[in-house]
């Protein structure tokens, strides 16, 4: 099981972190980046299975410059609380968040970001900023925005061919402007198509796309 540490950031602000350690000796360590739903139950899930999978996993508490122990539903008072914590919080603050728990895991060896939502678009900037070996992002509705940025290590993306939340077209943008990235769009899966704690759920998309997560880990962490 995992356990709760704390994380300071190079602007001194501190934060909670979920952290789950494997049996034995590390492969490497893989930073987990939440939705707008904070360090859930779901989250802590996914930390729990990379941890299984012989990684150690944090997942930084990225809300907490809004507000500490936020754990939210997947209803609409929910999802209208994230978005507004969301919307308190700068991009750049977060990313830092993101690199105090990047730095905690090069203890590990090599590191991956893998995100979700919010996250997704987070594990983007990881991916371009902080020096990362790797790097996931699920359906993150923003990349668009960060497109004139070049991703330093290998990256994947996926996103659910009917997320209302995210064109198609965007997608095809970012597809457009960055070749070298594969960019996998799951038919008939919807926006969350990961999380089997959420309606959208698609069973069959989310095997396929912890299975290729997994494997460019194995690749380029360890």
């Amino acid at each position: 099981m995992g356990q709760n540490i704390r994380l300071t950031a190079a602007d001194g602000h501190e934060l909670d972190a979920w952290r789950a350690d494997p049996a034995g000796a590390a492969r490497g360590g893989i930073v987990v980046v939440q939705e707008i739903f904070g360090v859930n139950v779901h989250i802590r899930d996914i930390c729990e299975r990379l941890a299984a999978e012989g990684y150690t996993a944090i997942a930084p508490a990225v809300f907490d410059r809004a507000e500490t122990g936020v754990e939210l539903g997947y209803d609409d008072d929910g999802i209208a609380r994230g978005r507004e914590l969301r919307g308190m919080i700068e991009w750049d603050d977060t990313v830092a968040d993101i690199a105090a728990a990047v730095d905690v895991m090069k203890a590990e060896g090599k590191v991956g970001v893998v995100g979700f939502c919010w996250g997704g678009s987070l594990a983007w900037l990881a991916a371009c900023r902080l020096g990362v070996d790797a790097a996931v992002g699920y359906y993150g509705g923003q990349i668009i925005d960060f497109t004139d940025e070049q991703p330093t290590c290998p990256v994947l993306l996926h996103f659910g061919e009917t997320d209302g939340s995210i064109p198609l077209a965007d997608v095809e943008a970012i597809k457009a402007t960055h070749t070298g990235v594969p960019v996998h769009v799951y038919e008939g899966a919807g926006h969350g198509f990961n999380c089997d704690r959420r309606a959208s759920f698609d069973a069959a998309s989310a095997t396929t796309a912890w299975d290729l997560t997994l494997s460019l880990f194995a690749e380029h962490v360890g």
